[in-house]
C-alpha cells in the first residue's frame, strides 16, 4: 500500500492544509497526517486540540488519519516504518527551508523522501500565521480555515486576542 506522511503544527488548520491533504490523498493510499510539537513555537491550540480540529475536516477522508508526535520527524518515520513526506510549499523562501529540513531528515533516516508540492492558486498566501493576525484584529476568518473548525478557532482567537 502506498503512503505518506504530511508533518506539521497546523496551529490553527487551515484550508490549505485540508487542500495538501486531499490532492495527496488523490496520489496515496494512506496519508497520516502528523501534528508535531514545535518547540520553537508557542502553540496557540493545544496538540490535542490540533489532533481533534484535524480529524474533524478531515472526517470525509476514509484513507486519512491524524496522530500526535512529539519528537523528530525522522524517529516518527523509523517507526512508523514509513519513507515519503509531503510538504506543502508557497513561496521560494519556503522552498529552501524545506530543501535543508529534507536534507537534515536524511542525515537523521536515509529512508526518508521528501516531496514539494506547490500550494494551490489562492491558498499560497494562507498561513496560519495570517490566519490569527487576521482574527486579532477582527477580520473574519471563516474563509481562510475549514468550515468544520472555523467556529472554535475564531472564538479562541479573539479570546486570546481580548486578553
Amino acid at each position: 500500500m502506498s503512503s505518506c506522511v504530511i508533518p506539521g503544527s497546523f496551529d490553527p488548520v487551515t484550508r490549505g492544509h485540508i487542500d495538501l491533504i486531499h490532492r495527496a490523498a488523490v496520489l496515496f493510499e494512506q496519508v497520516t497526517v502528523v501534528v508535531m510539537v514545535n518547540i520553537r513555537k508557542n502553540g496557540t491550540f493545544t496538540p490535542e486540540e490540533r489532533v481533534r480540529m484535524l480529524q474533524t475536516a478531515c472526517r470525509d477522508e476514509p484513507h486519512v488519519r491524524v496522530e500526535l508526535w512529539n519528537g523528530l520527524l525522522g524517529e516518527y518515520m523509523r517507526e512508523k516504518q514509513e519513507t515519503t513526506v509531503i510538504r506543502g510549499v508557497r513561496s521560494g523562501t519556503e522552498y529552501d527551508s524545506e530543501m535543508i529540513s529534507a536534507q537534515a531528515n536524511r542525515m537523521l533516516n536515509p529512508r526518508m523522501e521528501t516531496l514539494l508540492m506547490p500550494a494551490t492558486e489562492g491558498y499560497t498566501w494562507i498561513s496560519s500565521s495570517a490566519v490569527k493576525e487576521i482574527a486579532a484584529f477582527g477580520g473574519d476568518i471563516r474563509e481562510f480555515v475549514p468550515e468544520a473548525c472555523a467556529e472554535e478557532i475564531l472564538a479562541r482567537l479573539v479570546n486570546q486576542h481580548n486578553q
